[in-house]
């Protein structure tokens, strides 16, 4: 099985691609595909017909998935896109540090 440290709910940065630079949240993850889908980013048109989850048919935009190699976790100490690692804590907990600043990462 395949794992990711960036999670769902996550702020990451583009660092390749055609929307290189810009950040968003995390809104979904697959892991087993390697691929997440950031916020209001990589917009594509998709042309839909009505149905019971879409009533209104027509020419819809929404994101699209990106290579997850593509994206980087945005630390919100340090505020730039860094690497994560984990460790365990005294307590036996499992938590996500960022590798530039040090400082333990929390769930958003």
């Amino acid at each position: 099985m395949m794992k990711s440290k960036i999670k769902k709910g996550d702020s990451v940065m583009v660092v390749a691609g055609r929307e290189r630079g810009k950040t968003g949240k995390v809104l979904a993850l697959n892991v087993s595909e390697q691929r997440v889908t950031v916020e209001k980013l990589n917009i594509i048109k998709r042309h839909t017909k009505p149905n019971q989850k879409v009533r209104q048919g027509g020419i819809i935009e929404r994101e699209a998935p990106i290579s997850i190699a593509n994206v980087m976790f945005m630390c919100s100490n340090c505020n730039k896109p860094v690497r994560l690692g984990v460790r365990t804590l005294a307590d036996g907990r499992r938590v996500r540090f960022c590798k530039k600043c040090q400082e333990v990462v929390e769930r958003a």
